[in-house]
C-alpha cells in the first residue's frame, strides 16, 4: 500500500449478528403483545428503543477512520515456494475491531486469513499470513479490504484500503542459491551428474606445478624443470568461453503434468540449473523458447547472465499449439552464428520426427545438438501395474506400444548422430548437466 494513504472505497454499514439477536427479541415483545402477555407500547418503545442505539452505534462507526497501513512482501516471488506477507496498521484514535482480509491473487494457497484485529491508540499493529504462488509470470495484488466493527457491536462496515502492487513470479531459484556456496564441481553432483575428476587434461592452460605420480610425459614442461631441477608439470582445464544454447519447446506437448507443474515448470527449473553451471565454467548461455510463447536471450557470460534468463523467462508459458521446430531450428541458424551446443527440450513423439529430424539436421551444420525428450512418469507407473482385467491389458499394452514407437524416433535421430536423452522430469536436471559436462570434458564443442 501507499504510504500517501490513499482514499478508502466505504460502504454503508450492514447488521451485525448482535443486532439480528435485539431484533429476534423484539420480534418475541411483539408474539407477546400479540398473545397479550404484554401491552402494545412495550413493543413500541423496544422497537424505539433499539432503533436509536442503532442510530447512535452507526453514526460513530461511520464517523471513524479505516486504520491505514503498508504491506510489506517481496516485489519477485519463487513459485510453489510459501512466502510471508506483513500487513501493518498503524495506531487508531480510538478502539477498534477490524476482520482484515487482503486481496491477493485469488489462486494463490493462502493460510492466516481473515484474522480479527484489535487496534488500540497509541500501538501499531502487524498481521502476517502466508501465500504460495501457482503459477509464474505477473500477478497483482489488489487492495486490502476491512471490515470494521461498531462500538456497540451492532454493525459493521466494509472498507477497501490502499494501492494495487504488481509482482513478479519467477521460477524457483532456490537451487541456484544453493549452488552458490559450492563449486561447479560440487553442484553438479547436487543434481545427481555423474561427474568424473581428471588429472590435468583439458586444452586451456590452467598452472604449472610439480609432477604427481600418474602425470603422462606429455604434461611435463622440460625448460621449467630444468630451470628449477625438479619435475615440473603443466596442467589444463577445459576450454572456457563456449557456448550454448537452450532450445525450450512452449508449445502442446509442455502442458503435460505428472504433478502440480506443467512439464515446462519443470523444464524451465532445469534449464536454469544446466545455464548456472555453464556460467561458472567460464561458458556463454543462450536460450530459445519457440512454438507457443517465444522469446531469445543471446549467449551471454558473467554473473548477471543468470538474471537476464530469469527475466526472459519468468512470464513463458506453454500455449496448446503445435510447435514448427524447423521454424525454430531456422532461427537459431540466423541468430547463432558461432558453433554452440544446442540442447533442444522437449516431448517428442513419432508424428515429430520429419519436423524435427529436419530442425536437427540444419542445426548440425555449425552447431552441436542434443535433443532431451521428457517421458511422463504415468507411463512408467502404468508398465510396472499388475494387469488383472482385460481393460487393464489393453491400456497396458497400448502404453507399451506407445513407448516402443518413442524409442523408435528417438533410435532415427541418433542413427544421425544426436545425442538423445529419454528422462523423466525428476531425472532432467542431472541428465542435462550429465551431457553438457560429458561434451565439454570430452573437448567435442
Amino acid at each position: 500500500m501507499s504510504p500517501a494513504r490513499p482514499r478508502a472505497d466505504r460502504r454503508w454499514p450492514r447488521p451485525a449478528p448482535a443486532l439480528l439477536g435485539l431484533l429476534a427479541l423484539w420480534a418475541g415483545v411483539g408474539v407477546a403483545w400479540l398473545a397479550g402477555a404484554l401491552p402494545s407500547s412495550a413493543w413500541t418503545l423496544a422497537g424505539a428503543a433499539i432503533a436509536a442505539l442503532v442510530l447512535v452505534d452507526g453514526v460513530r462507526l461511520l464517523r471513524r477512520a479505516p486504520p491505514e497501513g503498508a504491506r510489506r512482501m517481496p516485489d519477485t516471488w519463487p513459485v510453489g515456494v510459501e512466502t510471508a506477507v506483513t500487513l501493518a496498521f498503524d495506531d487508531v484514535p480510538a478502539p477498534l475491531r477490524v476482520d482484515v482480509f487482503d486481496l491477493h491473487p485469488g489462486a494463490w494457497r493462502v493460510h492466516g486469513l481473515p484474522r480479527r484485529l484489535e487496534l488500540h491508540p497509541g500501538l501499531a499493529t502487524s498481521v502476517e499470513y502466508r501465500l504460495t504462488p501457482d503459477r509464474r509470470g505477473d500477478a497483482t495484488f489488489d487492495r486490502v479490504q476491512l471490515r470494521l466493527q461498531s462500538p456497540w457491536r451492532l454493525l459493521t462496515r466494509d472498507v477497501v484500503v490502499g494501492t494495487p502492487r504488481a509482482v513478479r513470479v519467477y521460477p524457483n531459484f532456490a537451487p541456484l542459491a544453493k549452488f552458490a556456496m559450492f563449486s561447479a564441481e560440487q553442484a553438479s553432483r547436487l543434481v545427481g551428474a555423474h561427474v568424473q575428476r581428471r588429472r590435468g587434461e583439458g586444452t586451456d592452460f590452467h598452472q604449472m606445478r610439480e609432477y604427481r605420480v600418474g602425470d603422462s610425459m606429455r604434461q611435463i614442461d622440460w625448460k621449467a624443470t630444468a630451470r628449477t631441477r625438479r619435475l615440473i608439470s603443466r596442467e589444463y582445464q577445459d576450454e572456457r568461453n563456449q557456448q550454448l544454447v537452450l532450445m525450450l519447446d512452449t508449445g502442446r506437448r509442455m502442458l503435460a503434468r505428472d504433478d502440480a507443474m506443467s512439464h515446462f515448470d519443470h523444464v524451465l527449473d532445469a534449464s536454469l540449473v544446466v545455464a548456472w553451471l555453464a556460467l561458472r565454467q567460464g561458458d556463454a548461455v543462450g536460450l530459445l523458447a519457440s512454438g507457443g510463447e517465444a522469446a531469445w536471450v543471446p549467449p551471454q557470460r558473467g554473473a548477471t547472465a543468470i538474471e537476464r534468463l530469469l527475466r526472459a523467462t519468468y512470464a513463458l508459458q506453454p500455449r496448446p499449439v503445435a510447435t514448427d521446430f524447423l521454424a525454430a531450428a531456422t532461427e537459431i541458424a540466423l541468430r547463432q552464428r558461432r558453433r554452440s551446443l544446442v540442447m533442444l527440450v522437449t516431448n517428442l513423439r513419432d508424428e515429430d520426427m520429419d519436423d524435427v529430424l529436419a530442425a536437427v539436421q540444419l542445426l548440425r551444420r555449425r552447431h552441436m545438438v542434443c535433443v532431451a525428450s521428457l517421458r511422463e512418469a504415468a507411463l512408467d507407473a502404468t508398465l510396472a501395474r499388475e494387469v488383472d482385467d482385460l481393460p487393464g491389458a489393453l491400456t497396458v499394452a497400448a502404453t507399451a506400444q506407445y513407448l516402443e514407437r518413442r524409442a523408435a524416433a528417438h533410435e532415427a535421430l541418433r542413427s544421425h548422430g544426436v545425442r538423445v536423452l529419454d528422462v523423466t522430469t525428476d531425472a532432467l536436471p542431472a541428465a542435462l548437466v550429465d551431457t553438457y559436462l560429458a561434451i565439454k570434458r570430452a573437448g567435442a564443442l
